[in-house]
């Protein structure tokens, strides 16, 4: 799974750029923000990418900065939001802008972004209002223990780990796994092998 991609930029269009690493072109699409500060033809950038993994292809989302590919991920586990969404989102504000917004649960903010209804909304600012405080002020990710709020024991942990190896920031894979335990429930999620959580977990963040 790509987590970076450091090279030139060969061209770019209103919500992607194709980055030329090695001889090999990767499509990315971005946010139009990116777009506005990403370097010119021929020079250098370096990329955060969330690879998105479906039956009938394979996507690449491209970030200038770590702290937007977390939030990115962050909002993909909000019922409703896929990565479109997401990307339109990030693309509406700075990324300490919208999590001020979401912790404050300033709907009104929240619906001037492109994409986003009351409903969506009050959606986002009740599922993610305790997890992108970190992130308002600009403080970065920060890690977090799963057992504390996930339980689970060491399938959990071992789940967060690989989570962690493929690029997900601890925040976003802790967020997915809650995701897991809230859709099957906490007998069922108790039961569940290391595998299976990873392999719940990276669906409810396709």
């Amino acid at each position: 799974m790509i987590a970076t991609l450091s090279g030139k930029v060969l061209y770019k269009t209103t919500d992607r750029a194709v980055i030329d690493v090695g001889g090999v072109g990767y499509e990315t699409i971005v946010t139009t923000d990116a777009i506005a500060r990403m370097p010119e033809k021929n020079e250098q950038v370096f990329l955060f990418i969330h690879t998105n993994v479906r039956e009938d292809a394979i996507t690449l989302y491209g970030f200038l900065e770590e702290e937007e590919k977390e939030l990115f991920l962050i909002l993909k586990t909000v019922s409703g939001i896929g990565p479109k969404l997401a990307l339109s989102i990030l693309s509406g504000l700075k990324v300490a802008d919208i999590c001020q917004a979401i912790s404050a649960g300033d709907i009104k903010r929240l619906t001037t972004l492109p994409g986003v209804g009351k409903r969506t909304a009050e959606r986002i600012c009740v599922d993610l209002k305790e997890k992108v405080g970190h992130l308002a002020y600009g403080g970065g990710a920060v890690g977090i223990t799963a057992p504390v709020t996930l339980q689970g024991g060491s399938e959990v942990s071992d789940a967060l780990s690989a989570l962690s190896n493929l690029g997900y920031p601890d925040s976003v894979a802790q967020s997915a796994l809650s995701a897991v335990k809230k859709q099957v429930g906490d007998e069922e999620f108790a039961k569940l092998k290391v595998e299976d959580l990873i392999r719940l977990a990276l669906r409810s963040l396709a």
